[in-house]
């Protein structure tokens, strides 16, 4: 199929992301959350990006009016109902997921495919919130969406196989080398592998081995890691870490996903990184 019209959900860093690299891939691209304040600020930020690479000479000022001009804003699920593809990238909440599924499926045309951004929830049960089990599937992006040259396609358990070749052949479409998992496990590839990296990070401060910094300088320059693992989390947010944590802990019942209890004291805090201006490091200033 060929997909035109996408509508992602959550305008949260992900969602907008994703959504700017639509619109910069030609595609005709709507940014909705539960306000519709929400989508603005997201579309917003992408146009101070845009802005920024504009000022750098790496774009002109006519490549940042069109890709604008291709993202719009709402604050419902209603542009669902001219969607091709909608890729679902809301808080990692699996009820308020399979809400949004629910919701869309009774607005969106049969041959439209849905997608979901998550990396460690079920699939499977997000898709049986649906009529159309078949016709969803894992995208799962990489921060940030528009540089990250990775997504992960994964099938819950009655995705077609005609559904995962569509996923695919649009990652390709917006310029991405995908990779296909062969079946549903929790936060598949990458995340199942960072997340233990992160995770031991993160213990190794809170057990007093390491300052930060020392540990994201041995990371590079040891291992030649491009960003340190606690930098990473930072610009993850400490709250989403924390929520993969317990999921894959859960779900896998391995106590190497246990996160230490610094990470809870950072988010009672409301140090979350760099979104909240503090984390592991102090963006404040």
């Amino acid at each position: 199929m060929t997909i035109k019209n996408v509508l992602v959900i959550g305008a949260g860093t992900m969602g907008g992301g994703i959504a700017q690299l639509c619109a910069q891939q030609g595609l005709n691209t709507v940014i909705t959350d539960i306000d519709l304040s929400f989508s603005e600020k997201a579309r917003a930020r992408i146009e101070t990006g845009l802005a920024k690479r504009v000022a750098k000479g790496k774009i002109s000022e006519e490549d940042k009016a069109g890709v604008l001009s291709r993202i719009s804003t709402a604050g419902d699920l209603s542009p669902a109902k001219t969607a091709d593809i909608i890729i679902e990238s809301a808080i990692e909440n699996l009820d308020i997921k399979k809400k949004i599924f629910a919701e869309i499926d009774a607005l969106a045309p049969r041959d439209t495919i849905f997608t979901t951004n998550t990396t460690s929830l079920s699939i499977s049960e997000m898709a049986d919130a649906t009529g159309r089990p078949e016709k969803v599937a894992q995208m799962h992006f990489f921060n940030p969406p528009t540089i990250m040259k990775l997504v992960e396609i994964m099938p819950g358990n009655k995705t077609s196989a005609e559904t995962l070749a569509a996923a695919k052949a649009f990652a390709r479409q917006l310029g991405k080398d995908p990779v296909v998992c062969k079946n549903e496990a929790p936060a598949g590839i990458v995340s199942r592998i960072l997340g233990q990296l992160l995770n031991e990070a993160t213990w190794l401060v809170a057990s007093g081995v390491a300052e930060a910094a020392d540990v994201d300088k041995a990371m590079k320059l040891g291992a030649n890691h491009p960003m340190g693992p606690l930098q990473l989390v930072d610009l993850i947010g400490i709250d989403i870490h924390r929520a993969k944590m317990e999921t894959l802990r859960k779900k896998l019942d391995d106590p190497r996903y246990q996160h230490p209890p610094l990470i809870d004291e950072m988010i009672e805090k409301g140090h979350l990184g760099r979104k909240s201006g503090r984390g592991f490091y102090d963006y404040q200033a």
